[in-house]
């Protein structure tokens, strides 16, 4: 694919796709930050609570608004897509929803905190909701031990609080029922009509905010397919290579064919490993309803033997082996051709690349299953962010701050979403090359996420400074998401004792140590063992009794 590199293409506004980048090395694991963890708190899948169970009874119903209508609808729950900016853009609240009230929020940030005094961002959005948010800006890479320490303190917690789930702190599940409003009375079935840009958000993301039967939280919203397979297709095309992999196999004789001279045909492929193989995320459900834990399975082993046979090829470039220097840097500098990285990398390296290699592309692989028969991907967590209301006796002071949250959710193509993503125009942004936001100085002061992070839209792709990007992304993930499957315990917010908190932990260094030849299948089955005399076999009873009891 080319893409045009005539119109200039102004810098991405820091949103909630640059925000993932932010976060670190670790945002690329599938399922997407799923198993990240703080303290001794153990989360599957998302964050945590007690009391399981079958959710669908107070969701909020499913109504989605389409202000501007999308170039690629979504489908099977992709990414819509927009290949033009609108001219025009829907006012969505003709008058600020909210009632006059102050309200505390803390929230998280990776990069430079904005002033809170006379900052003309703050001023006008508050202005627009007709409510002030007086934030409490933390550093995100100690955000966990801040938010720790908040909930522990329960008087000193603001009145919106959000929370990423690699946050989560011990014993989680007792503060959110100790400390935050249920807002089922709001929000379940059809009452949500009441907030028809929260009624916008898919039932999928919901079902992340329930806790013990209530739904506890608001969402972030992400996208259901995490990662992807990536070539150089611009550097393919040099070299005559037309034929695309369709199976295990053929990926590795391809990355064998591509290693020469300083080239390598591939960084580490593990991810890719796992979803071409359909290694569940944490656990199976057999058919006779008992559960097989993923490292337990023969996915996961035939994963290993894939990875460990790309390595004795060759094919991974040197300092992949060593885990050490840039994977993006050798992909985008073309001494490695293929990559697994997070799809939100695509558009990165676009910005990164294009305006130094007008000719630099690059194109995830079509989906496919390591033996050539029908792929199967495991949906990502839809959320990993939420925000959480403080309990207030003032219903009234909570139907304000909901009244808000339906603000932050307004969706692309809308003069609130504008707002809230690139601040005034004139002063934080001026309108470029196809109605694109070009951020001012000021905004680089001024305009950084934070409403975005106590409750957000439906995430759309609308990078159209990369002509054929917004299609060719679209398309590949609405073919992918065909093959879409809700991993075990799907949607449930399970909190596991804290003694198996580290339990999984020795796998992940078995994985690079059989991948690189050190170590191999024959201590994959010691390690199976130690896990369940150490408590797998215990935690398995765990989850057993959850998915009887449903």
């Amino acid at each position: 694919m080319k893409y045009d590199t005539s119109a200039p293409r102004p810098a991405l506004p820091l949103n909630r796709r640059t925000f993932l980048t932010m976060v670190g090395a670790g945002v690329a694991a599938a399922p997407l930050l799923a198993g990240c963890r703080t303290g001794d708190a153990t989360t599957a899948p998302g964050t945590a609570s007690a009391g399981p169970g079958d959710v669908s009874s107070v969701l909020p119903s499913y109504i989605p608004i389409d202000y501007v209508e999308p170039d690629f609808p979504s489908v099977n729950g992709s990414t819509a897509g927009y290949a033009t900016i609108p001219e025009e853009l829907v006012q969505v609240f003709d008058t600020p929803p909210g009632s006059g009230s102050t309200f505390t929020a803390m929230t998280p940030l990776w990069g430079t905190i904005p002033p809170t005094e006379g900052n003309a961002y703050f001023d006008a959005v508050n202005e627009a909701i007709g409510s002030t948010i007086e934030f409490q800006i933390s550093d995100g890479n100690t955000y966990g031990d801040k938010l720790a320490a908040v909930l522990a303190s329960e008087a000193d917690v603001p009145d919106w609080v959000s929370i990423p789930t690699w946050n989560v702190p011990p014993r989680f599940d007792q503060a959110v029922e100790a400390l935050f409003e249920d807002l089922t009375p709001y929000l379940g079935g059809d009452a949500v009509q009441d907030y028809p840009n929260l009624a916008n958000i898919a039932t999928d993301v919901w079902k992340f905010c329930v806790f013990d039967g209530q739904i506890k939280a608001l969402p972030f919203p992400g996208e259901i397919i995490t990662d992807a397979t990536f070539y150089r297709d611009d550097l393919f095309a040099e070299q005559n290579i037309t034929d695309l992999p369709t199976d295990g196999q053929q990926l590795l004789d391809l990355a064998k064919e591509l290693t020469g001279g300083n080239q390598w045909g591939a960084n580490d492929l593990w991810t890719t490993a796992t979803i071409i193989h359909a290694v569940p995320p944490k656990w199976r459900i057999d058919d006779d309803g008992t559960l097989t834990h993923r490292v337990e399975t023969e996915e996961y082993r035939a994963a290993l033997a894939w990875i460990a046979e790309l390595y004795a090829q060759g094919s991974v470039h040197p300092d992949a082996v060593a885990d050490t220097g840039d994977g993006k840097q050798r992909f985008e500098s073309g001494q490695v051709l293929i990559t697994a990285d997070g799809i939100g990398g695509w558009h990165e390296a676009l910005g990164r690349q294009l305006g130094s290699n007008p000719d630099y592309s690059q194109a995830p692989f079509p989906v496919f299953a390591a033996d050539g028969g029908t792929p199967v991907l495991f949906k990502g967590n839809p959320a990993n962010i939420f925000s959480f209301v403080k309990k207030n006796e003032d219903k009234e002071k909570i139907k304000e701050l909901l009244a808000v949250a339906d603000f932050l959710a307004s969706p692309f193509g809308t003069v609130e979403y504008q707002l809230i993503n690139y601040g005034l125009e004139g002063v934080h942004y001026t309108l470029g090359h196809q109605g694109l936001p070009e951020p001012t100085e000021l905004a680089t002061t001024e305009v950084q996420p934070t409403y975005t992070f106590l409750t957000d839209p439906p995430v759309v792709n609308a990078y159209v400074q990369y002509p054929g990007f917004v299609e060719a992304f679209c398309t590949w993930m609405a073919e992918a998401a065909e093959y879409v499957q809700d991993p075990a315990f799907y949607g449930m917010q399970i909190t596991e004792p804290n003694e198996y908190a580290s339990l999984d932990q020795p796998f992940e260094d078995l994985e690079k140590s059989i991948a690189r030849g050190r170590k191999s299948l024959d201590d994959l089955d010691a390690a199976v063992e130690t896990w369940r005399s150490s408590g797998g076999d215990e935690l398995r009873t765990f989850y057993q009794d959850i998915l009887d009891a449903q």
